[in-house]
């Protein structure tokens, strides 16, 4: 098949990294990124669609639809729950296709309320309250009926709290306290309604609202239970999750539902489960197989920067001793960056003060010459800048003198081993 064109939108959610991380190594797929505002979608994109209104917007719409003419996108993958709310509402009026379910479903799970009101009768529920007047115990826990993560949810300790809480947000939803582990169930369910994975993942630490650390657990079966039982009374296709959360009783109760892919995904993923991949598969109307590795794994993750450098250069010096080795061992975020820079079309010069025999030490760390437009070693006394003949080049040296002579003579930027990161380039 043809490549098809994948727009992210909004790219910049950690929901939206996990769909790109999943299709951005598949023959399948081209990926394009829509933003509205500016954020680290600048960084992993290289279709970067920017400017878009907020969905809010009235011409959100009519926007949406120029840009799918303009870059020939065949779908659209919504990376927030109000976006994939929005665009099944709206979905006869897109010219592209949406990686989303009905509407029914997305509305429902959009609202905790709607969701408790709609499984009212299931014994996975949490007891919930209409007003202050049916609280018969504290503590109890409030959360706003629409929205994500733990932003606004709150225990509440006593009946003062609870209206003064209320009299903040009349919206908010009363439940009974849960003080148990909460779980995140990834699901599966095929083109033909079947439910095909259920994958159970504790929410070890949790970073405003996203679960920053997680590893797989046996799923029993209760969860199972409950999954068939979600899955048998709305209508799903591909991926989509729920959370649950013990109660004093150790049972499971419901969090929400949601019919979309997590950000915290990625644990079943590299265990052979591609959930985005394989949920435009189930669009695709394709009949889709599953392979589970079944290894022990633990996903956590932790801020990482990227950068933006306005330089322009087409050469690179640079050395091989504590540079591209250092410990005796192949440094490979310097690797990286080299092969980066090679499929840019930048030219790469060794230049070593080595001493021994560099040819044999290529080889000894399994390096091939080719990588290197030439290689010059010198003697130890003579000067490196010497041997740089470009202008727009950079130098990449541990050495801080060697560094400090050639930008003074130079004047070109020069690099030690640690701000190679600023060079990489992390688009896909």
């Amino acid at each position: 098949m043809n490549k098809q064109n994948i727009l992210i939108f909004p790219a910049g959610t950690e929901i939206a990294f996990e769909i790109q991380n999943a299709l951005k190594y598949s023959k399948f797929v081209q990926i394009f990124g829509g933003t509205s505002i500016n954020d680290h979608s600048e960084f992993t994109y290289k279709n970067l669609i920017t400017d878009f209104p907020f969905i809010g917007d009235r011409d959100f719409l009519k926007f949406l639809n120029k840009i799918i003419d303009k870059y020939n996108i065949d779908y659209i993958y919504p990376a927030h729950d109000e976006v994939c709310v929005f665009l099944s509402n709206h979905i006869e009026d897109i010219k592209a296709k949406v990686v989303v379910t009905d509407s029914i479903t997305t509305n429902i799970c959009r609202s905790k309320k709607e969701t408790y009101n709609y499984f009212s009768k299931e014994f996975f529920v949490p007891a919930v309250f209409n007003s202050v007047e049916e609280v018969d115990r504290y503590p109890v826990f409030v959360k706003p009926a629409i929205g994500q993560g733990s932003k606004g949810a709150k225990k509440i300790d006593s009946q003062k709290e609870l209206i003064a809480a209320l009299t903040y947000d009349s919206t908010l939803v009363i439940t009974e306290y849960l003080p148990g582990m909460e779980y995140t169930v990834d699901c599966f369910t095929d083109q033909l309604g079947e439910l095909r994975v259920v994958k159970l993942r504790n929410r070890e630490r949790i970073r405003a609202g996203i679960s920053v650390r997680s590893r797989e657990l046996a799923v029993d079966r209760q969860v199972k239970i409950i999954a068939e039982r979600i899955n048998q009374s709305l209508t799903f296709r591909g991926a989509w999750f729920f959370q649950l959360k013990k109660s004093e009783k150790g049972e499971y109760r419901l969090m929400e539902i949601s019919p979309r892919i997590p950000g915290t995904m990625g644990l079943s993923r590299n265990l052979g489960i591609n959930f985005p991949l394989l949920t435009l598969f189930v669009f695709w109307g394709y009949n889709v197989s599953i392979i589970d590795n079944g290894y022990n794994i633990i996903l956590d993750r932790a801020f990482y920067s990227s950068y933006k450098i306005d330089i322009e250069y087409s050469h690179i010096y640079i050395d091989f001793d504590d540079t591209i080795i250092c410990s005796q061992n192949v440094n490979v975020d310097v690797m990286r960056y080299l092969y980066q820079a090679i499929n840019a079309g930048k030219k790469v010069h060794l230049l070593s003060k080595h001493i021994g025999n560099i040819h044999d030490e290529l080889k000894k760390y399994r390096i091939s010459e080719e990588l290197f437009e030439d290689i010059k070693v010198i003697s130890t006394d003579d000067e490196k800048f010497k041997y740089i003949m470009e202008r727009d080049s950079i130098f990449i040296d541990d050495s801080f003198s060697e560094r400090k002579k050639i930008s003074k003579i130079l004047g070109i930027p020069v690099f030690d081993v640690d701000m190679v990161e600023s060079l990489i380039d992390r688009k896909v």
